[in-house]
């Protein structure tokens, strides 16, 4: 029998799903696209999350046990910490992610799976028992997940595009915590979706007046007209867990108790 070994051997014989240097190619991007949707988008649905609440922040805030080495404006920012921590805890109890296994689960909350005030706000989840999402985006400099979100629901993503789609396409609410350019990228997406309803309104809030009113003069968006006074109606300002909770329940978010609600869509 004539030897085969370099048919066999050869990259086309490798089946598509198994040949890595084809799945890379320049030309396959729309299917690698299509798959990095499909892997997310099975995982929630297996878990039941049918709406988040999604959270944004620095990754540089520190814990508090770490807040005394960090530099000294990172140490003025350290508070924040425990706020986006209690906020995870009391979406998680009040919102719906309790639901009992097999129902759906509501307001889960959903991070970009980062340390920092995303940290705190899966850590707090995981303190009531409740499940949270780390959506992660591979770097340059890696940025590892958060050991608080769970595992099962933490992924990792290579198009910023997908990511910024997953999170914002269950969202039930936005919370923002001071952040830099990339909490701005992501809190200026959402707010630009609903101001030109594109997304479905969601209620907003912003944590922490004096910092937005500093790095933000919104005002001044609206007295050179860039803005409508009415778009600055999109979110509201707080300085606590608790506040935070009752604008957003106020203003559109529906909290489910957990085993009463109908578990369909």
């Amino acid at each position: 029998m004539a030897d085969n070994s370099a048919q066999k051997a050869s990259p086309s014989y490798r089946l598509a799903i198994e040949d890595t240097d084809f799945l890379l190619r320049d030309e396959m991007r729309p299917q690698r696209f299509a798959l990095e949707f499909a892997k997310v988008e099975y995982a929630l649905r297996d878990w039941g999350v049918r709406s988040t609440v999604v959270v944004f922040g620095s990754a540089r805030v520190p814990p508090p046990v770490a807040a005394a080495e960090a530099p000294a404006p990172l140490r003025a920012m350290a508070p924040w910490y425990a706020v986006a921590q209690e906020f995870g805890r009391l979406v998680s109890l009040r919102g719906g992610a309790l639901a009992p296994e097999g129902r759906l689960r509501d307001n889960v909350i959903a991070t970009g799976g980062g340390p920092g005030l995303m940290e705190a706000a899966n850590r707090g989840a995981a303190e009531v028992g409740a499940p949270s999402i780390g959506f992660n985006i591979g770097l340059p400099h890696e940025q590892n997940p958060n050991p608080y979100s769970t595992p099962a629901l933490t992924f990792r993503f290579h198009y910023f595009a997908m990511r910024k789609m997953h999170l914002a396409m269950r969202a039930n609410a936005l919370a923002v915590f001071p952040g830099g350019f990339g909490t701005f990228d992501e809190m200026f997406e959402v707010l630009t979706l609903i101001q030109t309803r594109k997304a479905p309104p969601v209620a907003v809030v912003l944590f922490g007046r004096d910092y937005w009113n500093e790095v933000i003069n919104f005002p001044a968006l609206v007295r050179h007209g860039m803005v409508s006074p009415a778009d600055l109606e999109l979110f509201r300002l707080v300085d606590s867990a608790e506040e935070a909770w009752a604008w957003l329940t106020t203003h559109g978010l529906q909290a489910h108790t957990p085993g009463l609600e109908d578990g369909e869509d």
